[in-house]
């Protein structure tokens, strides 16, 4: 009777010719375009990083980068293997954590423009994390363009936005309507004035959100035959700046319903009877149609929906009272 032993390290050598720590690196360096930075976001040496990138492409006889000076850009047989790449890491992911016996999704990387990740992202978050204690979840707050830029680039795994997305590898779905409303402090001469035209509004000076935002896009859309005269003193990229600044009487301004809730109620702000101009848009749920859907995404994208089944607008979902 003969008995085999089998090494299974000469195994995983002849039929696996890489690692998953080369397309950790191929990942890194495809996000960062520099192996000094992939490097630092992986904790290793420069030396390491730069060896191991290039024996990967040497084993396989093929070239993922074309190299710049001192910069990379991936190249058109790295970008058909970055989705690969990163799906396989994300499903190795998994199997690791459920090996260790983790009850959670592990971690999960999810983007939100400023109006989303300020009022309904944090609750969402709050209340994923309560239901499943043993999950991370890194939650990043941008406008709309840094969003969608990341999305495509593989750096989240989904995106929570207030803006228009029509790049064409990325998957838009609608979440939720919301409305802007265009409003003032309380002693503002035009809050006691009904049917206000949009005349009369472009004599007024504004805040506005930044060039580049979901708001914005949505007021720049309403006003597209009237940029010329619009009067726009301050651009700001927080919700809460452009509050404070009308507030203080400084000019009226122009965000979502949702963010000016409190302010209404408490009578720190109200909003102006415009009813003759358009502002509705959506929420929307964003993810890279390459990308592999963790069950953790799935679960949350569930709540996600099961948050605002019950209401039409933004704004009717219930939030924490603000004093």
């Amino acid at each position: 009777m003969y008995i085999w032993y089998v090494d299974i390290s000469l195994i995983y050598k002849t039929y696996m010719k890489y690692t998953l720590r080369q397309l950790e690196i191929f990942v890194a360096v495809s996000r960062t375009e520099s192996v000094s930075r992939a490097a630092e976001l992986l904790h290793l040496s420069q030396s390491a990083t730069s060896t191991s990138l290039g024996e990967f492409e040497r084993q396989f006889n093929l070239q993922l980068f074309d190299r710049v000076g001192k910069s990379l850009s991936i190249n058109e047989t790295g970008r058909q293997l970055l989705p690969r790449a990163v799906e396989l890491l994300d499903r190795a992911k998994e199997i690791e954590a459920q090996l260790a016996g983790q009850a959670g999704f592990g971690e999960m990387n999810i983007g939100a423009t400023l109006t989303v990740g300020n009022y309904l992202a944090t609750l969402l978050v709050a209340k994923f994390l309560q239901q499943h204690p043993e999950s991370r979840i890194r939650l990043q707050v941008h406008n709309t363009k840094t969003i969608v830029q990341q999305i495509a680039n593989y750096d989240l795994d989904l995106g929570l936005i207030e803006g228009d997305c029509h790049h064409p590898d990325i998957e838009v779905q609608p979440w939720i309507a919301d409305e802007l409303v265009i409003f003032s402090a309380p002693h503002h001469p035009l809050a006691q004035q009904k049917n206000i035209s949009v005349e009369t509004l472009l004599s007024e000076p504004w805040i506005l959100r930044e060039k580049g935002s979901g708001t914005r896009e949505t007021f720049d859309r309403a006003f597209q035959n009237h940029h010329a005269k619009l009067n726009i003193r301050l651009e700001l990229e927080h919700t809460e700046a452009i509050k404070r600044a009308v507030e203080s009487g400084l000019g009226i301004g122009c965000i979502s319903r949702l963010a000016l809730k409190d302010d209404f109620r408490r009578g720190s702000l109200v909003p102006l009877d415009t009813t003759n101009i358009r502002l509705n848009r959506f929420f929307y749920f964003l993810w890279h149609k390459q990308k592999y859907q963790t069950a953790g995404i799935k679960s949350f994208l569930e709540l996600c929906r099961e948050m605002t089944a019950d209401h039409e607008r933004s704004d009717q979902v219930d939030l924490p009272y603000i004093a």
